[in-house]
């Protein structure tokens, strides 16, 4: 069936709401079974709501907020565990999955849009992940699956998605799909390929007043083959490559208008990431074995702006303003092995029992520059180029974890489940050299004509970074009747230790400020959660519930040294996150499916030691960088317009409240309200979409964001950022024209 004669969970009936099958346990399992709250969605649903990237999974995830002022600069929060929106030299505490590869880094890299076409499932798990996913999974986990070949026929789709953003901004969007079986029921190739192409809508006046700066240009693929010789054995073999590369970043500055920003040069936030996988799987009488292996490459720029830094908050650059900017190109090797073996369901026991391990390279060129212009107007003389710093960083990080989870069936009603995860992790960055000078001291200092001082960085090894420890989830599960599943989980979750790549280095502008620490231990989080899943009404209504609390200790924190704008990380107390969670779908009559989802929480800092205050700007009783409620509302109906053609109309309302979008005081001085302190916005988005079927033809308008709101969804918590704000996207109006072969 053409996904636009769905229902909005993506099944074909409404019978059907809540039968979707996942596999957030690393087992095949009905999603209304899974003591966890989860929220799934199959390709047919991603197809129908126009979902083509991160942003659209979080409008209707409760519980969760994407972070995403910029293309390929995305942070996910989950059940309120954020201490800004950002999370520079951080963990991201969501971890990110595609298919088996963990691509979600520290916060102040490129994290691409991910192309969301041809996936198997997308599934959210909220709550710590640790158990069963290797990767930091501190307060959730988001999991796409990509489709496997097919070597039972052939299939082939294409979707054409133009829309025109705003009056004047073109966006096109492409997607193929061709499946191909080369020996029947045995071995089979699937390539995807897609190409996006979208005219900004942000001005630069910078830039010689550069319209529409923030265009985008990204295209990629992927390219699976699978053998299955048997009925037991299966592997296969993926290649993967995405290349996005946003001309400039979407950021914009408030006091010049909507959609106007202010820097020198185009912000870069661009990467190509490439991956090969090679996945063995082969069923044992009573178990399956599953073997993946990943190698990929991760190439970025991130160049921004920084002259913020030593700008009244709210000023627009001028020519003499002080030029001060990053250009980091960074280049990240990864290697994933996960093994685990996993029983196969219907005994009194199930069980899962595997081991990960990740070898992490990570290359990243500091390279601080001024402006020949700049330089020449001040008459600064002595530097090899536009450059005042360069240092070349890498770190190298190795995780070797093993985990497994085994559940008891006391009966067909009552079950018990464990978790345990142990594993060792060490990092270590390395200064392999560079220079450094007193550009920024001379700036500062009123004067022209002088001759800078250029010092070579001598090349340094850091301290070892060393951390092992367990994680452990114990769950409770109780059906009182066949249709209503009720559980209570304590889990506990992680993120790695961090190394600061600065660490030791006093600052050039002012010495007696802040020396930059070592790095930051793992944070450590426990949630606790009860929980309650039912279908009601001969499956025509499903609702999910949960409720959680959340110790979140030795938190992992951002800090920015004042003088001179060094990121980095350390640890402070305490946090608390509470919050009650909620899905509600029915289906009232033929064709149509309403449904509500969202979540209140409650997160702030529990506990401080003036020390830790001082250094992060932090409070007791600030509040998380999280709202206090988001929720979506959306309906869906589906009626026959004629004999062959299936029409669809659906539409989903958003609400996110307001949130802080850092902790509140300068570092260093504690108390002090830092002039950057700010609060997004509360706002509403409505996106609707009206389609028809016809046997292999989908043809469909749609419209995001369709009273225009421009609310702002994002605070940057860095001063040095001049535009640092992000807004709703203006109203997007398009066409989607789908074809099956």
């Amino acid at each position: 069936m053409p996904a636009v004669a769905q229902t909005a969970s993506g099944n074909t009936q409404a019978t059907d709401v809540g039968e979707v099958i996942v596999t957030a346990t690393r087992r095949s399992e009905r999603l209304q079974d899974v003591p966890l709250s989860v929220t799934a969605y199959s390709q047919e649903t991603l197809t129908a709501k126009g979902i083509v990237g991160y942003e659209g999974l979080a409008v209707e995830t409760p519980g969760v907020v994407l972070n995403r002022p910029s293309a390929n600069f995305n942070n996910f929060t989950a059940r309120g565990i954020a201490t800004n929106g950002y999370g520079a030299n951080l963990q991201s505490t969501v971890a990110v999955y595609i298919d088996e590869l963990p691509i979600s880094t520290i916060g102040n890299t490129t994290v691409l849009d991910p192309n969301l076409y041809d996936v198997e499932r997308v599934e959210f798990l909220r709550g710590p992940q640790g158990t069963l996913f290797g990767s930091g999974s501190l307060s959730g986990a988001l999991r796409i699956l990509t489709k496997k070949p097919d070597p039972s026929g052939f299939d082939a789709s294409v979707l054409v998605d133009l829309g025109m953003t705003g009056s004047d901004s073109l966006r096109q969007r492409y997607n193929g799909m061709v499946n191909v079986p080369l020996v029947e029921d045995k071995l089979a190739v699937r390539a995807v390929g897609f190409v996006r192409n979208e005219e900004g809508y942000v001005d630069n006046i910078g830039l010689a007043r550069k319209s529409n700066s923030n265009d985008l240009d990204a295209w990629g693929g992927r390219i699976s083959l699978l053998w299955a010789p048997t009925d037991r054995l299966s592997v296969r073999l993926l290649a993967s490559y995405e290349d996005s590369e946003p001309r400039d970043s979407s950021l914009i500055n408030p006091n010049l208008g909507h959609d106007t920003r202010a820097t020198d040069r185009l912000d870069l936030f661009q990467g190509q990431l490439v991956s090969y996988n090679a996945t063995v799987e082969y069923q044992f009488n009573g178990a399956q074995f599953t073997s993946s292996s990943t190698l990929s490459g991760f190439d970025q720029k991130f160049f921004v702006d920084l002259a913020g830094t030593f700008l009244p908050v709210g000023a627009t650059p001028t020519p003499t303003s002080i030029a001060f900017g990053l250009d980091a190109t960074a280049y990240m090797d990864t290697f994933v092995e996960e093994v685990r073996l996993a029983s196969d369901p219907g005994g009194r026991w199930d069980w899962v029992v595997g081991g990960f391990f990740l070898d992490r390279r990570l290359d990243v060129d500091y390279n601080y520059r001024s402006r020949p212009d700049y330089l020449a107007f001040r008459g600064f003389t002595g530097l090899p180029g536009e450059y005042y710093q360069r240092q070349y960083n890498h770190t190298k990080s190795q995780e070797l974890a093993g985990f497994g989870e085994v559940t008891y069936r006391f009966s067909d009603q009552l079950w018990v489940t464990g978790g345990l995860r142990y594993g060792g992790f060490e990092a270590q960055s390395f200064v392999e050299g560079g220079y450094t000078s007193n550009y920024l001291l001379q700036a500062l200092t009123p004067g022209n004509g002088r001759a800078l001082t250029v010092t070579q960085v001598a090349p340094v090894t850091g301290v070892k970074a060393k951390e092992t420890g367990p994680s452990y989830k114990i769950s409770v599960s109780y059906k009182p009747v066949p249709n209503i599943t009720t559980y209570a989980t304590l889990a506990t979750g992680f993120r790695t230790p961090v190394v600061n790549g600065f660490a030791g280095r006093p600052s050039v502008v002012n010495p007696s400020d802040i020396i930059i620490p070592a790095g930051a231990d793992s944070d450590d989080l426990t949630n606790y959660e009860i929980g309650l899943k039912g279908r009601f009404l001969d499956g025509r209504l499903t609702a999910n519930l949960a409720a959680y609390w959340i110790d979140w200790k030795n938190i992992q924190v951002q800090a920015n040294r004042v003088s001179d704008s060094v990121q980095f990380a350390t640890n402070i107390g305490a946090a608390f996150s509470r919050g009650l969670e909620f899905e509600i779908v029915g289906a009232p009559a033929e064709g149509l499916t309403i449904g509500v989802n969202g979540a209140f929480n409650e997160a702030e800092v529990s506990k401080l030691t003036p020390t830790e205050a001082a250094i992060s700007g932090a409070g007791e009783g600030v509040r998380l960088a999280s709202p206090r409620f988001q929720g979506a509302a959306f309906f869906n109906y589906a009626f026959d317009l004629a004999p062959e053609a299936r029409a669809n109309l659906s539409a989903t309302v958003q609400r996110v409240g307001k949130f802080p979008g850092m902790f509140p005081y300068v570092p260093g001085r504690p108390g002090v309200l830092q002039p950057t302190y700010d609060y997004t916005e509360a706002y509403t988005n409505v996106n609707a979409t009206f389609a028809v079927a016809f046997d292999r033809w989908t043809v469909g308008a749609y419209v995001e964001n369709l009273f225009n709101s421009r609310k702002v969804t994002y605070v940057h918590p860095e001063a040095f950022l001049v535009s640092r704000y992000a807004e709703q996207r203006p109203r997007t109006i398009g066409v989607r024209v789908g074809r099956d072969f």
